[in-house]
């Protein structure tokens, strides 16, 4: 029964959905959550090492909110927008702190404090840390808050449905989302007088990832098909340290090298020992020969690509695609922070990873690019620390976090504003938090300031939508194609993970969207295994393929079209940064008559701080070595390029894992 109250839609339980949920319903707006699992169980609950913030003992190593949000802004390679991260990095402390009240288990020192680790991009500590779960400990703190306001009668939680599609009325103003019962597929419609995109990242374009199996991209790129944009859809981050699994890759946190864990390969190639009989001295630590500075905490984007480089010279550990990543010398005090990760890799690996080094290789793992979103600027009162003048977001406005779409936002991963060019670890959870609290005010305000509320509006123009995603689901039944769509979504992933992950080549991206547009007409062409009209997982995937393909195009044409190296987009054609032509926003808008992406351009403002080289102090290698080096990599990718399988040489992983996700640990 439609109400005249204004109301707000989130779709997606995880720290951002949750965190605006709280506080739309804090600020008196009912907010109805949509999730296509138990929340407690969304992908947030996957995330580990950390969350950034200063406090009193940071600013005592000379730390400060100001220098958190330049390491930042330098890992992003100044691709982020600045107002808004000089927002989250100064809330930053405010979230800690509200997090502590709400229960979150934070590691102490032994004096009360709340203990501090390093993360990559930083030589100082300033990351706050329960064990190696800390995500988890963050979504059950958060669920929490959720459920005392779903008790109130402030919160409607929907779980297992699924988002289908945006509702825009005739002035192309969302008005609410069309979604589907996973259980008994029932497709309704929901009025809402703002929608809000909590939906995270597309992990699933590239087969296997670190991200959940529900990461498909496919919500993001429903709006987007709607007339959403998308923002550096482009950038990917794939991370240094993770195990290749069957079903998935699973995440060895950066945790573990913030606590003192160090990367080595033998400098011998080939050398077949047992890692636990080479000694120290024939142990190549090559980041922290490279990196004097940050050693083996180097941003993902800098690390993945060292480890991809050692091992295509033959480094790697039996000759293949793995190095190590060694704890085993760590005091029992300091690995028993680390038990959340360490369980991870004896369950799936069988080896006990406190006596002997992990084996471990890169892996796709998270998007800094995704919903293009807009917000209002103004000036900031300085605080102690800041070395410059401060702008910031407006707060409440209801612009903030909103996509070209009205009443359409982009909260958390999906939201592509805060990580530029490479997201420095244990970000993530706070820019998706601060969304949620900062940016949940925004959307608050613009409903309780609506002319024509949702609920006034007629059904004719919900009614059509659900025609819209019922034909689809009819056609897709029906269909009797010769093309299984999981063999499609195989051959896309690896085709992704090969040409637009860790290098990227003209000629092997070009080569790749050419099999992408293969796959798009063999879509066309699909048949489902299973045509049941309860709890249909055959039919919910094949219909996120369709979207899936939409999105990788868009991923694949930005890659293309923007000619240089930047943070995690690694263009050995084109190998320098060129802030002339590429200091740019790449927005993907969807040309619905030529079903293609089109590509334009936006510029980056940088009223805070102007781009500088990003070289993190590497020690630079000889000119001849350098010159030899670089040629070897020229030839190297535009071959078959980047797998996150592990070479033949190399053992496999993960074999058996029954179907079960790391976070279940």
């Amino acid at each position: 029964m439609a109400t005249k109250q204004p109301r707000v839609i989130v779709v997606g339980g995880g720290l951002a959905g949750l965190a605006a949920s709280v506080r739309i319903a804090e600020a008196g707006t009912p907010v109805d959550l949509f999730s296509m699992v138990p929340v407690r169980r969304s992908h947030s609950v996957c995330a580990q090492g950390g969350i950034n913030a200063t406090n009193e003992v940071a600013r005592q190593q000379g730390y400060s909110e100001w220098m958190h949000m330049d390491e930042t802004l330098y890992g992003g390679d100044f691709l982020n927008h600045q107002p808004p991260v000089y927002d989250m990095t100064h809330w930053a402390p405010r979230i800690i702190d509200l997090l502590d009240r709400a229960g979150v288990p934070f590691n102490r020192t032994s004096e009360g404090r709340r203990d501090l680790r390093k993360f990559g991009g930083s030589l100082f500590k300033r990351t706050h840390f329960s064990g190696a779960t800390t995500g988890q400990q963050l979504l059950y703190a958060l669920d929490e808050q959720t459920r005392r306001h779903e008790a109130e009668g402030h919160v409607t939680k929907y779980e297992f449905w699924e988002f289908l599609w945006p509702v825009l009325d005739d002035d192309g103003v969302c008005r609410g989302i069309i979604a589907q019962d996973m259980r008994t597929m029932e497709i309704r419609s929901f009025r809402a007088d703002a929608v809000i995109m909590a939906t995270g990242g597309c992990g699933a374009i590239f087969g296997k990832s670190t991200m959940s199996v529900i990461c498909t991209g496919a919500a993001a790129a429903r709006c987007y098909r709607a007339g959403a944009w998308l923002g550096n859809p482009e950038m990917i981050q794939v991370h240094p340290t993770a195990i290749p699994g069957e079903d998935k890759c699973r995440l060895m946190s950066e945790s573990a090298r913030g606590e003192g864990g160090r990367v080595w390969v033998p400098r011998k190639q080939g050398d077949d020992r047992k890692p636990t009989d080479i000694p120290d001295a024939e142990r190549w630590y090559f980041l922290e020969e490279r990196y004097p500075a940050y050693g083996n905490l180097v941003p993902r984007d800098i690390a993945t690509r060292e480890i991809f480089n050692v091992c295509q010279e033959g480094y790697g550990v039996g000759g293949g695609n793995m190095v190590y990543l060694d704890v085993s010398h760590l005091p029992d005090e300091t690995k028993h922070k680390l038990d959340g990760i360490l369980e991870i890799y004896e369950k799936f690996v069988g080896d006990n990873p406190r006596k002997v080094p992990m084996k471990i290789f890169p892996a796709v793992h998270y998007s800094m690019g995704g919903m293009y979103t807009i917000y209002a600027t103004e000036e900031k009162k300085p605080v102690e620390g800041d070395e410059g003048q401060a702008i910031g977001m407006k707060f409440g406005d209801p612009t903030n976090m909103q996509t070209n779409i009205p009443g359409l936002y982009a909260f958390g991963e999906v939201n592509y504003q805060y990580h530029g060019a490479t997201r420095l670890g244990a970000n993530a959870l706070l820019s998706c938090i601060f969304d949620g609290l900062y940016c949940g005010l925004g959307t608050h305000n613009r409903v309780t300031n609506m002319d024509k509320p949702a609920a006034e509006l007629p059904d004719s123009l919900y009614n059509k939508y659900i025609e819209q995603e019922q034909a689809k689901v009819k056609h897709l039944s029906e269909a009797q194609g010769k093309h299984n769509p999981y063999e499609l979504h195989e051959r896309m992933g690896s085709e992704m993970t090969a040409a637009c992950t860790v290098v990227k080549t003209e000629e092997r991206m070009t080569k790749a969207y050419g099999v992408l547009r293969e796959i798009k007409e063999q879509y066309e062409d699909i048949r489902l295994s299973d045509t049941t009209s309860w709890t249909n997982a055959n039919l919910g995937f094949a219909r996120a393929l369709g979207d899936m393909i939409r999105y990788a195009e868009a991923t694949l044409l930005g890659s293309i079209e923007r000619k240089e190296s930047r943070g995690s987009h690694y263009r050995p054609d084109y190998p320098e940064r060129d802030d002339a032509k590429f200091h740019k926003t790449c927005i993907a808008k969807y040309d619905s008559a030529g079903d293609k992406p089109i590509i334009e351009w936006e510029d980056v403002p940088c009223p805070l701080v102007p781009p500088r080289a990003r070289t993190y102090g590497k020690v630079e290698v000889s000119a001849e070595s350098a010159a030899s080096k670089q040629a070897d990599l020229d030839n190297k990718p535009g071959g078959e390029g980047y797998s996150q399988r592990p070479s033949e040489t190399s053992p496999v992983y993960g074999t058996e894992t029954n179907g079960k996700d790391a976070s279940a640990s």
